[in-house]
């Protein structure tokens, strides 16, 4: 599914929703919140027209350091932290009840049960992946490779296809099978090719993690370095077919209809017709993002030695297993790819994982147990009134465009008025029925629930979309626009403070949810979701001088956040990151000018010693007082699409006319930009 997040650094699941109102007396709910600014994170001595991000929370960020066991730190992360205490709290009692077997608290406690049982998985060791390693062994050449490849996809284990299902982009009405490239365990391509002193050390590291799992399942330390030195060869021979998560952002670029004769005479050397009858796909079309990978994947098998690809592949196996394995696996993988790449000291408490990992496999079975206990369901009915709102300040700004024709504006229109718009929980829950779960077989739970997603996923091949599905669990603490759907999604997670609070006043609420909401309708109007139309299809709807136009005005944005640097010399790729950084500026313009129409707006009472405006886009800049690693931003500027958190604030707000009124903003101030400058799009 192709939906565009609101944040990628916290997709985590925290909190829930309710399905009807006959909960309600369950609910439990916190003190009301009378506090929404927080007046001692600012820095005054700062001048808000030289560094607002600073300004509004600097003393805060000059005080607060990351937890040992966390990345970064911040309102997603402490959103996210509080709800797990409470996640936990659900666990913890259903997990020591008596359940009925099969039942929703059955399933969920006693999978959270397993994860708990540590003592267990030692035990076990790599046992649970011995006949798996055993398979990789026999395989004497490239088609017994491809065919145990693809064998996997049913139990979950496949590997190298990069295959899922999700509307086809241009007849969004239908689900059809989708190949991407894949074959990697670093973040891009870049991790591979780049010479970068970054890369190198992550390189090197990478190596002697794999042999480090190697030499667990009992290699000697030669033997076990001669193959990671293979693994990361063949791997880098792989990226080299990878396309950049700049020409991933081209939506027609990586459409690729074939029939599924015609991509056969592209692959000879993978028998597709067996390999789909291993996966249990029926199809005589197939859609794939990168040909290319393909290509060079079907070259690959035979002129790179076996030994080598099975190597790879008992890597892959060992890799994708090592978190649910014994201690020294899990330690393994922690100091890799936690430690190493993103910079987290010390992990998480175990029952923090388990949470998380209850959510990712039986989230809305979570997400039902949740909301009976901290779920107040009028939070939903406000938040519907946010998105009209902003929903009707949206088609006045798009009536009122002075560089777009009334042909291109009457699609528009059209688009954002069939808007699909989720608030809180889906309106039918996802049933686990075939999944088996018991409190002592951890990791047999695993494979039980990623045989259940597989056959809800190939069940789905070229039949009807069902638009009623989520592609996050209620839980989760972010937001997206799925362009298929065209649809604009809130979790019930988010719909918390700091981003919403039904007590607080609008400036607070508007500067916060409402920017949220904002920024996920621009979604379906930025350089990619502008590329489909009302009904979900890539389908070109623009004039060719609109078109052009839009083009012009968005690299006005990009030179703009080129410019724009972290750690002294990363630069933030002003391409990669222009899809959200105009959702920012616009969701930032439509919220303020519905803001603008509320009883607080029209007024000029101050609160806390602020002006409304003024506590708008301090809002604003809270959401994102988020303070990362050094590892994490090096990873996040070579593939994230959205820009540090700092550029969220000071790069959106440099562009908003009234954010220079609100704090007197004036030439020769660090953020101000000529009237000419500005980024003026939505």
């Amino acid at each position: 599914m192709k939906i565009t997040h609101w944040a990628m650094l916290a997709s985590v699941a925290v909190a829930a929703v309710a399905c009807n109102s006959d909960k309600k007396n369950a609910t439990s709910e916190p003190p009301a919140r009378t506090v929404f600014l927080d007046k001692t994170a600012m820095d005054t001595t700062i001048k808000p027209g030289d560094d607002f991000f600073m300004y509004a929370s600097g003393s805060w960020m000059k005080k607060t350091k990351i937890p040992p066991s966390e990345t970064g730190w911040g309102s997603f992360y402490t959103l996210y932290d509080d709800n797990q205490k409470n996640l936990h709290q659900i666990l913890e009692a259903i997990a020591k009840q008596g359940n009925e077997q099969g039942s929703t608290e059955q399933k969920v406690g006693d999978l959270y049960t397993s994860g708990m049982d540590t003592v267990a998985m030692e035990k076990l060791g790599y046992d649970p992946i011995k006949p798996l390693l055993a398979k990789v062994k026999a395989v004497k050449d490239h088609k017994e490779l491809i065919a145990l490849a693809a064998d996997g996809y049913k139990d979950g284990d496949g590997f190298l296809l990069g295959f899922y299902v999700s509307p086809d982009d241009k007849e969004s009405s239908k689900n059809k099978a989708h190949f991407d490239q894949a074959g990697l365990n670093l973040p891009n391509r870049d991790y591979y090719l780049k010479p970068d002193s970054d890369k190198v050390a992550i390189r090197k590291a990478y190596v002697k993690y794999i042999a480090k799992l190697f030499e667990y399942t009992g290699e000697t330390p030669a033997n076990a370095t001669k193959k990671a030195d293979g693994i990361l060869k063949l791997e880098t021979e792989i990226a080299k077919s990878h396309r950049t998560p700049v020409e991933l952002r081209d939506p027609n670029a990586n459409y690729n209809k074939f029939a599924v004769a015609d991509l056969q005479k592209t692959v000879p050397d993978i028998d597709l017709k067996d390999v789909f009858v291993r996966m249990q796909l029926s199809t005589d079309t197939v859609l794939v993002g990168q040909p290319g990978y393909y290509k060079a994947l079907n070259g690959l098998l035979k002129s790179q030695p076996i030994d080598v690809w099975k190597d790879k592949l008992a890597f892959n196996v060992l890799n994708s297993a090592a978190s649910d394995l014994s201690k020294k696996f899990r330690d393994a993988r922690f100091d890799f790819y936690s430690r190493t790449l993103y910079g987290q000291k010390e992990q998480k408490e175990r029952w923090k994982d388990m949470a998380s990992q209850v959510d990712g496999g039986l989230g809305e079975l979570l997400g039902q147990l949740y909301v009976e206990k901290y779920f107040t369901p009028d939070a939903k009915e406000r938040m519907l009134k946010l998105v009209n709102n902003l929903q009707a300040v949206y088609k006045e700004r798009i009536e009122k465009l002075d560089w777009m024709s009334p042909e291109t504006k009457k699609k528009a229109l059209e688009k954002l008025s069939t808007f699909i718009k989720k608030i809180g929980y889906p309106d039918k829950w996802k049933k686990y029925d075939d999944v088996e779960i018991s409190k002592d077989a951890y990791y047999k739970n695993l494979q039980s629930i990623a045989k259940h997603n597989y056959k809800e996923m190939i069940d789905k091949v070229n039949k009807p979309v069902d638009k009623t599905e989520w592609g996050m669990t209620p839980p989760t603490v972010n937001a997206y626009y799925n362009p298929s759907f065209n649809e604009i999604v809130f979790p019930a997670g988010i719909l918390q403070f700091p981003f919403f609070d039904k007590n607080a006043d609008d400036a607070i609420n508007y500067g916060a949810i409402g920017a949220v909401i904002g920024h996920e309708m621009t979604h379906g109007f930025d350089d990619q979701g502008r590329q489909y139309d009302a009904e979900g299809n890539l389908k070109d709807w623009w004039t060719a001088a609109d078109a052009t136009k839009f083009k012009d005005k968005v690299q006005v944005m990009i030179k703009q956040y080129d410019g724009f640097t972290v750690l002294n010399n990363l630069h933030v790729n002003g391409s990669l990151t222009q899809g959200e950084n105009l959702a920012d500026i616009g969701g930032v313009a439509i919220a303020y000018q519905a803001f603008k129409n509320t009883e607080q707006g029209k007024g000029d009472a101050k609160v806390d010693g602020f002006t409304p405006d003024q506590r708008f886009f301090l809002s604003y800049a809270q959401v994102w007082r988020i303070k990362s690693s050094d590892e994490v931003m090096r990873v996040r500027i070579s593939s994230d699409p959205h820009s540090p958190e700092k550029y969220r604030v000071n790069g959106t707000l440099s562009n908003i006319p009234a954010f220079y009124k609100a704090f007197n903003v004036k030439p020769g101030d660090k953020m101000y930009r000529a009237e000419k400058d500005l980024v003026k799009v939505w």
